[in-house]
């Protein structure tokens, strides 16, 4: 009876410490790819085709923002919106 016992103490034992292995070597392995995605990341954000079609976007952004904002206005004031890309509504 205390044979069985001390088997199953063994054997969580031994569980325990392969997954307390497992669970360092899984850190570390998920903090080197965390790193690795990082060094991308940074790379390509700071590439001059991302550079340049990001100030792209923000331009065509603030744009449209302005003539939203401009029709938004206008029908606020029960004006009439002169259009929005030469388009009458």
């Amino acid at each position: 009876m205390y044979r069985l016992l001390f088997e199953e103490i063994d054997v969580k034992l031994s569980t325990l410490v392969i997954a307390g292995a497992g669970y360092v070597l899984g850190t570390r392995a998920g903090r080197d790819r965390y790193d690795q995605i990082v060094r991308v990341a940074r790379r390509v954000a700071g590439s001059q085709t991302v550079q340049s079609t990001a100030g792209l976007l923000q331009a065509q952004l603030d744009q449209f923002t302005a003539q939203a904002r401009h029709l938004v206005a206008a029908k606020l004031n029960g004006e009439q919106p002169s259009g929005v890309n030469g388009y009458r509504n």
